[in-house]
Parts: C-alpha cells; sequence; structure tokens
C-alpha cells in the first residue's frame, strides 16, 4: 500500500514538472508547432505534384423481355456481370481506343455519304451525286497517353446491387483527369456491343472538371503541427533528463548518502543596495586602539 502511494506519488511528481517544463518552455513548443505546419502546408502546396480525379457513371443493361421473370433475371445478370464490366474497361481493347482518341481527339460532325447512282432508261448507271466525306471538328486538346499508363490512371467503382459503375480517372492536371474518364468511357459504350451481347450501354455522368485528390492539404498541415508538437515536447524532456543539476537537497542524503548540515538561501540583491563604507572604517579605527 505504501508503495503504490509513492509510485502514485511519483507519477504526480513527474506530471507536475512535466508541466512545468511545458510552461517554461512554451514559447519553444509553439514555434515547432507552427513551423512544421507551415512546412506541411508549404510541402503539400508547393513540393508535391498535385493529382486531380473526375470521374463518369456507367449504366450497362441487355436486351430487354416483355416477360417480367425474364426482365428481372436479365437485370441480376447485370449485376453480376459488372465485374466483368470492370475487366473489360482496363483491357487493352477499350483503352487502345481511348488512346488513339486522346492522341487525336476528333469527332464526326456529318457522316460520309456514298455516292448516289441511277440506271437511265438506256441501261446506263450514272452518278447523280458524289460521294462525301465525313466531317469532323476536334473536341478537345491532344494528351499523349499509351494502354498501359491509362491502365495506371483509371479504376472503377461499384455498388453493391446496382448497375451503375462509376469510372475514375487520376492525372496531373483536371482537365486531363476529365479527357481521359471521357474518353474511357466512350471508347467502352463503343467496343461493348462487339465484345458481349449488350445493346444498351448509357454514360449516365459525364465526367466534369478534375478536383484536387492529392495531396491533402488539410491532412498535411495537421500532421506538421501534430509531428511540430511531439517533437518539440521531446526535445524538452530530452534536455530536462541530461541535465545534471541536482534540484532537491533530498537526492544528496538519500541516494549519495551525504549529511545535509544546512541551507544557504539564494537571494537577489536591489540595485539600491550598497556598502556603509564610513562605518567600516570607524571600526577600524576602535580595533586599532
Amino acid at each position: 500500500m505504501e508503495n503504490n502511494n509513492n509510485a502514485a506519488q511519483s507519477n504526480s511528481i513527474d506530471l507536475l514538472r512535466l508541466w512545468r517544463l511545458f510552461k517554461q518552455h512554451i514559447l519553444s513548443v509553439i514555434i515547432w508547432t507552427v513551423g512544421l505546419g507551415i512546412i506541411g502546408f508549404a510541402v503539400a502546396e508547393f513540393a508535391i505534384q498535385p493529382k486531380y480525379s473526375s470521374s463518369a457513371q456507367i449504366l450497362v443493361n441487355q436486351k430487354k423481355d416483355r416477360d417480367p421473370n425474364a426482365l428481372y433475371n436479365a437485370q441480376q445478370a447485370d449485376v453480376q456481370m459488372i465485374n466483368t464490366y470492370k475487366d473489360i474497361i482496363t483491357s487493352p481493347v477499350i483503352l487502345n481506343d481511348a488512346s488513339k482518341y486522346l492522341a487525336n481527339p476528333v469527332k464526326v460532325v456529318k457522316k460520309a455519304q456514298k455516292a448516289k447512282y441511277v440506271v437511265g432508261a438506256d441501261g446506263v448507271r450514272r452518278r447523280v451525286r458524289a460521294a462525301q466525306p465525313a466531317v469532323t471538328e476536334r473536341d478537345g486538346q491532344s494528351y499523349d497517353y499509351s494502354a498501359k499508363e491509362l491502365n495506371k490512371a483509371v479504376s472503377v467503382q461499384t455498388q453493391q446491387n446496382s448497375q451503375v459503375f462509376t469510372l475514375t480517372a487520376t492525372a496531373i492536371t483536371p482537365d486531363q483527369s476529365k479527357a481521359i474518364a471521357n474518353a474511357v468511357a466512350n471508347s467502352f459504350k463503343k467496343k461493348i456491343p462487339k465484345i458481349m451481347n449488350v445493346n444498351n450501354v448509357t454514360i449516365v455522368s459525364h465526367a466534369s472538371k478534375g478536383v484536387k485528390s492529392f495531396p491533402n492539404t488539410k491532412l498535411f498541415t495537421l500532421g506538421g503541427l501534430v509531428l511540430g508538437f511531439i517533437i518539440a515536447i521531446a526535445i524538452i524532456i530530452t534536455r530536462d533528463a541530461m541535465n545534471t543539476t541536482v534540484r532537491e537537497d533530498d537526492y544528496l542524503s538519500n541516494e549519495l548518502g551525504l549529511t545535509n548540515l544546512g541551507t544557504v538561501t539564494h537571494f537577489n540583491l536591489s540595485n539600491s543596495f550598497s556598502l556603509n563604507k564610513d562605518k567600516n572604517k570607524g571600526n577600524r579605527r576602535n580595533k586599532r586602539v
């Protein structure tokens, strides 16, 4: 019981000592904490290359049947096929097509038309309209991404019992993440009917301009603040532990076995303190007589 009381007293004394050290070095603690917090903010904002993410949502349906039971079974099959769609959307068939589109992003404004011929009364086949090529226009900025790079930049998320899955692209600029997500989604919509018996692919939500996903500036700043506080406390405790100055009289008698002969109290002299020299001279004369 006595040992427990001594241990509790020792712990309370240590905590009290720690609190006193904290108050004595409060300025150092603030400097370390705020300083590393600023460094964490600066690293997140200026030192690390940011990454931006943009997402598109895709809905895939198979051919519909009028039979309600068959329709329900088809929906369940679509849900179970989501994992297959995830594998297909990151396959070279889709990503190579998306890579070509990103390198030369053009869209067809007017489809090509074949030449038109008419057979006359004389049996001669005459051309009444020449073939017309497709009219295309540029659909954004070009980006050089290989299929392998797109595979690393793209991820697919699904929700349980849902036919909608989300395609997310991550890139170094907001525009690039948007372009990659839309390019892969459009390539999947174009290629999937030829790969599987799927006739209804809908891009529910096209990708918009990407938002910053890494690094998290708030998290880096908070981490810097916490790390600065811990380092400051560690330095204070280490310096105090390495300080060999005797702070208590009990240490001399209990630990070193020395006898305490007395205590000389430390006091400070005020600025107005001075010795009375005339009085000292008088005392010296009295001694000579």
